[in-house]
């Protein structure tokens, strides 16, 4: 019998540190997945990262994982559940027969020189030459995610990369990542995948645009003073006007815009942008605060979001996945405004998930900011599940 791809996933909301892990690895050993296991991930809510170093050291003695990654979230998400403001653990164990993996760390004291030249971002990598992934965990007080993504397309054009930024802190040297026995609070973790593996990466942003598309006109960091020439609280009050009033509802609970990835396209629909709050609007001129710096020619679109368009927005984009074998397992990276903040009952990512491609392996945390593909590129979105799945590589022979 040929070696097989298996995950194995577990989750406890035990409030003692040791007795959570010690009833993850009961878990992971009640379905077998504690033998050989080359990949591990763990994600720990901020109630135990003060034990972070003690969870590590009593996994990696026990289940002794090839590589163990992971972060602290501000919750956890494993085995079909959603676990938020409470003390939880998710673990996902994984062995990849074939696989290669290469773990690198991304540490804040060299953005200058990592950044700057593709050919000394690859060199510190030290990545297989066909990577077919990357996971990064990051943090967000520390690492400049954009120019990070911008030089992994630059350095892998065409590799996607999925992960999110460590959250459950709001200071920066608060949030905990881990790679094997480090624990490390700036900068980044990650890893590389190579070999017989088909990956999938699943991006369901679950914001959708109203209005019609403006081109930025004047620009200061993130204050968007004119669009086509006006400001932009007047094209938002004549949007207000032409609205349906379960789309003014909404713009109660919310505004977002989206900045289109390609601002010389035509036409521009659902995924075609990238999602970000709306952080104010200056009542005296007019101007629009946004999370997120942009320039002058660029086009953005008002958005809105409810649970309806996000389940069905991750539901459209993991349709295509009936067409294949259930994936062996997979990682769940999802926005800390989602889960309950957004549905009307717990479990809401999962339940889709697993209503679409069965009750799979899964872990993940809700992150301050999501990672995935659009394209043929790596962009850092907000509001936003990125969902990797793994399957075996299906031979031509």
């Amino acid at each position: 019998m040929p070696d097989q791809m298996r995950f194995s996933a577990a989750i406890s909301t035990r409030q003692a540190a040791g007795e959570a892990v010690k009833d993850l690895i009961r878990q992971i050993k009640a379905e077998g997945g504690d033998d050989s296991l080359d990949l591990a991930l763990l994600f720990l809510s901020p109630h135990h990262r003060l034990a972070v170093a003690d969870i590590v050291a009593e996994l990696r003695t026990t289940l002794q994982p090839g590589l163990l990654l992971g972060c602290t979230g501000e919750g956890v998400i494993g085995r079909g559940h959603e676990i938020e403001h409470e003390p939880a653990i998710s673990l996902i164990a994984a062995h990849l027969p074939q696989i290669e993996l290469a773990p690198f760390t991304l540490r804040s004291m060299a953005w200058d020189s990592l950044l700057s030249d593709p050919a000394v971002f690859r060199h510190h990598l030290a990545v297989p030459k066909r990577p077919k992934l990357f996971i990064v965990l990051a943090d967000p007080f520390t690492t400049p995610m954009e120019a990070v993504l911008g030089a992994f397309n630059q350095a892998f054009p065409g590799v996607p990369l999925s992960g999110g930024m460590a959250s459950g802190s709001a200071r920066a040297g608060g949030n905990a990542l881990i790679l094997n026995e480090q624990v490390i609070n700036n900068g980044g973790v990650g890893v590389a995948l190579a070999g017989p593996v088909d990956i999938d990466v699943v991006v369901s942003q679950g914001c959708r645009p109203i209005g019609r598309p403006h081109t930025v006109t004047q620009a200061e960091g993130n204050t968007v003073l004119s669009l086509d020439g006006t400001p932009p609280l007047l094209h938002l009050q004549n949007l207000l006007q032409e609205l349906a009033d379960e789309d003014r509802e909404l713009l109660r609970s919310g505004l977002f815009v989206g900045r289109a990835i390609n601002s010389v396209q035509h036409t521009l629909g659902r995924g075609d942008f990238l999602i970000r709050s709306v952080m104010g609007i200056d009542q005296e001129n007019g101007a629009l605060v946004i999370g997120d710096t942009i320039s002058d020619g660029e086009r953005i679109q008002f958005h809105v979001r409810d649970a309806g368009t996000a389940a069905e927005d991750l539901e459209m984009m993991l349709a295509p996945q009936l067409f294949f074998d259930p994936p062996s397992g997979g990682f769940l990276f999802t926005c800390n405004g989602r889960g309950t903040r957004l549905y009307e009952r717990p479990n809401g990512d999962v339940t889709t998930i697993q209503n679409i491609i069965g009750n799979i392996d899964l872990a993940g945390f809700f992150c301050a900011g999501e990672i995935g593909p659009i394209g043929q590129q790596n962009f850092l979105h907000g509001h936003t599940a990125s969902l990797v799945l793994f399957r075996p590589e299906i031979s031509d022979n």
